[in-house]
């Protein structure tokens, strides 16, 4: 069935009774695809019938469905026409994880970050009201997206507005299963019917024309309505913000979604919520049992469930160990998450120190302020977030923290390209963001233990903030022990260094193992060079660089992060005038999103792989040889 849909069309010309062979099927391809390419399984498995009712019953792509997030649009992109590359699901020049225009006229918008659907989905409606356009508008939004601060805003504004909008809420947490039931299902069937609406329509309208007293009886007959929903419907939030309710339903019944949906559409003008509620993981019994663990998952066995391979402890997971040393021994120790508690490494801290664990919820900014207050109040918070979600809170990051010189620690996960996740996640801007504003240390390990003793160092400094990025992936060397003393840390490592060397490779974080893997391919080329950790982004270690560079040709500089705003970019602006032209390279990622695909595959596309920085390398000296001009601050890197 499912190699005869090529788009929603073909959904439409299946019956009712046939669609729920079709979810076995999507579901099925899902499972087969993820398995191996890694992705969010629990999110997608969850929402497998809701889309097939949405595809059954709105026109996309006129009708606009806008996926918040993203992680759930597996089944999405499967029924709009993609069923033939979804093989291809995070993959190298293959589809994204993720709804992109440039991909299908069925996804209205590139997505990745959570709580945006409901301002896109108002933009919608202003924009086809001023067109005069008619159709649907639908946002589907999580109940955690539903926690982010934007998606209030928007709310409160849609409620204002009163805009024809559909509004999805996929509850997948069965906080609401105790009003599901045979009254309320009556109910919502009462309240979406047509005899109903249009009583109800006539008789506000009767009411609202009564001199004097039809303003007033308007009110107390909303009210009562309002009142009897709720005894059977958690609706009042939604109700006393101007946005009608319906629900909950089960997201999980194909027809039951139908009829509604097909209700609903048709009610009188102004903003909607229907509340489904779905089960994460459905269909697959590991997930359904550990949700959290197929949130978001590399490729594994389906049949235990278990991944494919057992990968090196994590930087994320020793960030987690090492807060948790910390708090046995200091009760000021605070660990902050956004929503990301197992994301970066913070369930045992939560398991074993509850009560100094903060978990906010999708509310990055809230999460920085908050730890502001902590840090003036003497306790040391560690807010512990994605390089790509840090970005959201980049105004809390200056005034709340660094305008007042608080010592609150940021723990930057996720720091560099991510790989499959793609242009969304990558943490790419961190460094340009922090090293432009005053008063904070950046760090950048280059390990495991380095990360450790950083953690440790930050937990002890309290002269203002401090941020310490690290990568995705992991140390297999890394040997857990608690440092000795207080920990100062060098601002500057050499690794290796050569007599009379050409060329001095400043590396930032993982990227020293690309600079020695340079160093090496270069010593078989009799070019000798020397290898250096800048363990400090902010302050930098300008003195011991100057130094360095006053004794040795070329000077290159590798990071994981963007040349425009980078360390290499940072060091030229720092430099005494009189050396600000010497020979200064950098590699680093060119002006333009990254795409997908696995690192190495990255690396090697925008010319940052190793052998083809050794290539140029030479090939720059030899160039650099014939010329005698003094040149700004140079990359060697692609233009992609």
């Amino acid at each position: 069935m499912l190699s005869d849909i090529y788009g929603p069309q073909d959904i439409k010309r299946l019956s009712v009774k046939e669609l729920a062979a079709l979810a076995d099927e999507v579901r099925q391809r899902i499972l087969e695809v993820v398995s191996k390419n890694g992705g969010h399984l629990a999110s997608s498995l969850g929402v497998v019938e809701l889309t097939i009712a949405l595809h059954y019953v709105f026109d996309s792509p006129q009708d606009r469905i806008i996926w918040d997030v993203g992680h759930q649009c597996y089944a999405h992109k499967i029924l709009t026409g993609r069923n033939q590359q979804f093989h291809t699901l995070r993959t190298f020049n293959g589809i994204s994880g993720f709804p992109k225009v440039s991909e299908s006229p069925h996804d209205h918008y590139n997505t990745g970050h959570s709580s945006t659907s409901l301002s896109l989905a108002l933009g919608e409606a202003i924009a086809r009201d001023v067109n005069n356009s008619k159709y649907n508008i639908v946002a589907v939004i999580g109940d955690g997206s539903m926690t982010g601060g934007m998606s209030f805003e928007a709310l409160n504004h849609i409620g204002h507005l009163k805009k024809d909008i559909i509004i999805i809420l996929n509850d997948n947490e069965h906080s609401i299963s105790k009003n599901v039931g045979a009254l309320s299902e009556y109910l919502m069937r009462l309240i979406t019917g047509g005899t109903y609406n249009k009583l109800r329509r006539k008789s506000y309208e009767f009411i609202s024309r009564i001199p004097k007293i039809g303003p007033k009886l308007f009110t107390l007959f909303d009210r009562i309505e309002a009142r009897i929903k709720g005894i059977f419907i958690p609706s009042s939030f939604f109700e006393d913000l101007g946005i009608r309710y319906f629900g909950p339903i089960d997201g999980h019944n194909i027809p039951m979604m139908i009829e509604m949906f097909n209700r609903i559409s048709k009610l009188n003008k102004g903003p909607k919520i229907i509340h489904v509620y779905t089960k994460k993981g459905k269909g697959y019994v590991h997930a359904e049992n550990n949700p959290a663990k197929f949130h978001g998952i590399g490729p594994f066995d389906i049949k235990t469930g278990k991944p494919v391979k057992k990968s090196s402890i994590s930087y994320s997971e020793i960030a987690g160990r090492t807060l948790v040393d910390l708090a046995k021994h200091d009760k000021k120790i605070f660990a902050i998450t956004a929503a990301m508690k197992l994301g970066t490494g913070l369930a045992e801290f939560e398991e074993k120190f509850p009560s100094r664990f903060i978990d906010v919820g999708i509310c990055e900014q809230h999460a920085i302020t908050l730890a502001s207050a902590l840090a003036k109040n003497g306790l040391k918070p560690f807010v512990s977030i994605y390089s790509t979600f840090m970005q959201r809170a980049v105004d809390q990051i200056i005034h709340d923290v660094a305008l007042m010189n608080l010592p609150v620690k940021l723990l930057i996960d996720r720091a560099g390209i991510v790989g499959d996740d793609g242009e969304t996640h990558h943490g790419l801007f961190d460094i340009g963001i922090i090293r432009s504003i005053p008063n904070f240390v950046l760090l950048s390990p280059t390990n495991g233990n380095e990360l450790k003793d950083m953690i440790y160092y930050a937990a002890s400094y309290n002269n203002g903030p401090v941020a310490i990025r690290y990568p995705r992936g992991g140390d297999d060397k890394y040997e857990h022990s608690m440092p000795k003393g207080l920990l100062k840390i060098p601002q500057l490592k050499a690794y290796y260094k050569s007599q009379r060397p050409m060329i001095a490779l400043f590396a930032a974080g993982d990227m020293l193992s690309m600079a020695v893997e340079i160093h090496k391919k270069l010593h078989s080329y009799n070019i000798k060079s020397s290898v250096y950790s800048i363990l400090s982004i902010k302050p930098l270690p300008v003195k011991q660089i100057e130094f360095i560079m006053n004794t040795i040709p070329y000077y290159i500089v590798l990071e994981n992060s963007y040349a425009n705003g980078g360390i290499a970019e940072y060091i030229n602006s720092q430099l005494d005038r009189s050396m600000r032209h010497k020979n200064l390279f950098n590699v680093a990622f060119p002006d333009s999103f990254i795409t997908h695909g696995k690192v190495s595959e990255l690396l090697r596309y925008y010319e940052l792989d190793s052998d083809t920085i050794t290539h140029k390398i030479i090939s720059m000296i030899n160039t650099e040889k014939n010329s005698h001009a003094k040149k700004p601050l140079r990359s060697i890197s692609s233009s992609k």
